[in-house]
């Protein structure tokens, strides 16, 4: 194994963003966002089949803690992952979840 060295802020950075993803909703909007194409708030809420208001804020908080980054098009904001790495500890920790 490689030795990693992380200064603390880098470390709080780290246990920041997984926090922010240690949450159901969220771990199914990095799902939806991991195929690598950005989706509006409307498409997120309508396949988390949640309110949009609901969508925004945990979008708002993955944002805020450097997992997703957005663009603005018009009226609508569209998002995706920030680091295409992220994915791959969704996909982790669904295989590690497996019997």
């Amino acid at each position: 194994m490689a030795n990693i060295k992380l200064d603390p802020e880098q470390m709080e950075r780290a246990a920041n963003m997984l926090k922010a993803i240690a949450h159901p909703m969220r771990i199914a909007i990095i799902g939806f966002l991991e195929e690598g194409e950005s989706l509006s708030v409307t498409e997120i809420h309508e396949k988390l089949g949640i309110e949009q208001s609901t969508t925004s804020h945990h979008l708002g908080i993955l944002k805020d803690k450097g997992v997703l980054i957005s663009k603005r098009e018009g009226k609508k904001t569209y998002y995706s992952l920030k680091h295409e790495n992220l994915k791959n500890i969704i996909n982790c920790v669904s295989i590690c979840e497996t019997p």
